[in-house]
């Protein structure tokens, strides 16, 4: 792409008036010639504006060119090619200037590392991060609040969270976007029980009062955690404040309640905000019912999406799909996924992983692995592995090492496909092969993702891992467990001994399931919390089938409401019955 240099001046507005079109035409002349050293001072003194011009075009040529005609650059002169350049599309090119400052013992100001902290942040550069922090520090900028909190960010942003703390512990003056720019980058960073520390920290301290940013990063760490305790506290503070006239607040609200397990209270958020509903609104609720296997709802708040003159667009259809796929709509999904296209909406790679999955799980893995061969694009490693998933459960060899075998080739070192295949051997007792792909995953140093488990007691966060001891009440827990065991067994259960793919003895095997990690956080929570009370379980991994079974009759027997999120959706246990319907 290119534009004439002419119309680039033209858009530019320098700053210069030109008192006739002759006298514009003269200054072009001398500008496309190269003879415009007479007009260099002009333009020195208006280079600061260049990079108001940098994004009307594709190549920076111009205004490196106009930069080279002077001969002695100040650091203004510096940082207007500096701050063009970190909002280009090339911001590493920021740092390459600012490298060839330094060379050139060219002053460098606050400005100057301001601009080019925002490339780093926006490339993810953390080595170069800690040689501008370097310069900062050696100039005597480190007392400057507003490129303190900027360094912070982007400490923040570059997941080196270590540091980050250490410069707000370190501030000698923190503003409100100090406190914002470390909660946000702990929320994001799996940091989010000290993003929640440090909210209440800053809410004790009074020198500042939480805004529309503070409890986004809030709430966000509220929605990793599951921790509704401490989400609920902070909505009645957003009613309080009036910060719910705020969609985006509003919106991370009814995401909060969602993944903390209460679709019901989230869908109250939705339908009685304050302000207009945006396109993320409608999205996030959609996307709620799905996680929730719901499909019903979702797909009926998907159709009045459009009787509320919204749109939707590709993550409207997406969410959709994830709606159809935990509920097993299959025909709904497949109706769904061949409107797209009429509707102005292309399907792209998640869209097509999405209806993989959807036969996948309904055991049309034939028809699965059909569409994933006529894709109109390249399959993906993801797309590979939503194949894999469903021959596991259903125990297809054949797809199953073919999507194995397409993984390998594109290099994916990921545990769970090996342990998918490995897992797929195993459930036909083909343990040879089964040692054959540990084997593999042995001399790659492919190592199985530990399963843990998190409930929330009393704003606590408790964490238990498979067989773990390490907590303080662990023989109350364990005691909890045999209680559960010699119960269960009186409403007819047998320990799903085919979960354990191991070649064990069957005694063994019922021992390696009983102390399952979502197992113990139940029994926790059993044991923590007064009957009747509510208990939400959060897993990293997918709930296996024998702790699904055993939640659903000690939400029988206990009289307890028990909410599961494993990696995929959400399991609501009352009863004895899941809500989803035992389809997963």
């Amino acid at each position: 792409m290119t534009i004439s240099v002419t119309k680039f001046v033209k858009n530019c507005h320098f700053g210069i008036t030109f008192q006739s079109s002759g006298h514009f035409d003269s200054a072009i002349n001398l500008m496309t010639t190269g003879n415009h050293h007479i007009y260099i001072y002009k333009i020195r003194v208006r280079l600061n504006n260049l990079n108001l011009c940098i994004n009307h075009i594709v190549h920076l040529t111009l205004p490196h060119s106009l930069f080279l005609q002077i001969d002695t650059p100040s650091t203004n002169d510096f940082n207007a090619i500096l701050r063009g350049l970190a909002s280009s599309y090339q911001p590493a090119a920021a740092i390459s200037w600012f490298h060839r400052m330094l060379r050139g013992s060219h002053k460098i100001d606050a400005l100057t590392c301001s601009f080019v902290l925002k490339a780093c942040a926006r490339i993810l550069a953390r080595p170069q991060t800690l040689q501008v922090h370097s310069q900062v520090v050696r100039t005597g900028f480190a007392a400057d609040a507003l490129l303190g909190t900027t360094l912070l960010d982007v400490y923040a942003k570059v997941g080196d969270l270590g540091s980050a703390r250490k410069l707000f512990d370190e501030m000698p003056v923190r503003d409100i976007a100090s406190w914002n720019a470390l909660i946000a980058g702990l929320a994001q960073g799996n940091f989010a029980s000290e993003a929640l520390e440090l909210f209440k920290r800053m809410r004790e301290e009074g020198l500042f009062r939480p805004n529309e940013v503070t409890v986004l990063g809030a709430l966000s760490a509220c929605s990793h955690l599951g921790a509704l305790k401490e989400g609920e506290k902070i909505h009645q503070y957003i009613r309080d404040e009036k910060l719910d006239m705020n969609v985006i607040v509003c919106n991370a609200v009814i995401d909060m309640y969602a993944k903390c397990g209460f679709v019901d209270k989230a869908f109250v958020v939705f339908d009685s905000v304050k302000c207009k509903k945006s396109l993320v609104s409608w999205n996030t609720m959609i996307m709620a019912f799905a996680m929730h296997g719901d499909g019903s709802k979702a797909l009926e708040l998907f159709e009045q999406m459009g009787q509320a003159d919204v749109k939707p667009d590709k993550v409207s259809y997406l969410a959709a799909l994830c709606a159809c796929n935990h509920a097993g709509l299959v025909d709904d999904g497949m109706r769904l996924f061949n409107s797209m296209a009429e509707n102005g909406v292309n399907p792209n790679k998640k869209h097509y992983g999405s209806v993989v999955d959807l036969l996948g799980r309904a055991g049309r893995i034939q028809e699965a692995y059909d569409i994933v061969k006529s894709m109109p694009m390249v399959p993906d490693v993801v797309l590979w592995q939503t194949l894999l998933g469903p021959c596991h459960i259903y125990g297809n060899v054949e797809i199953a090492e073919i999507a194995s075998r397409k993984l390998v080739e594109m290099g994916s070192n990921n545990c769970g496909d090996f342990v998918l295949l490995s897992n797929v051997y195993a459930t036909h007792e083909r343990w040879k092969d089964v040692v054959r792909v540990r084997d593999i995953m042995k001399n790659r140093d492919v190592r199985k993702v530990p399963g843990f488990s998190y409930v929330e007691v009393d704003g606590a966060i408790n964490k238990f891992f498979t067989g773990d001891k390490s907590h303080e009440k662990w023989r109350e827990i364990y005691d909890k467990l045999d209680e559960i065991r010699f119960k269960i067994k009186e409403f007819g259960y047998v320990a799903g001994t085919n979960y354990v793919l191991h070649d064990i003895g069957e005694e063994e095997k019922e021992n390696a399931l009983c102390y399952h990690s979502e197992k113990l956080a139940v029994a926790f929570g059993l044991i923590s919390t007064s009957e009747g009370t509510s208990i939400q379980v959060f897993k990293n991994l997918r709930i296996c089938g024998d702790c699904h079974f055993v939640i659903k009759l000690i939400s029988k027997i206990y009289n307890r409401e028990i909410i599961v999120r494993d990696r995929v959706r959400f399991h609501k246990f009352d009863e004895g019955s899941c809500s989803c319907k035992d389809y997963w």
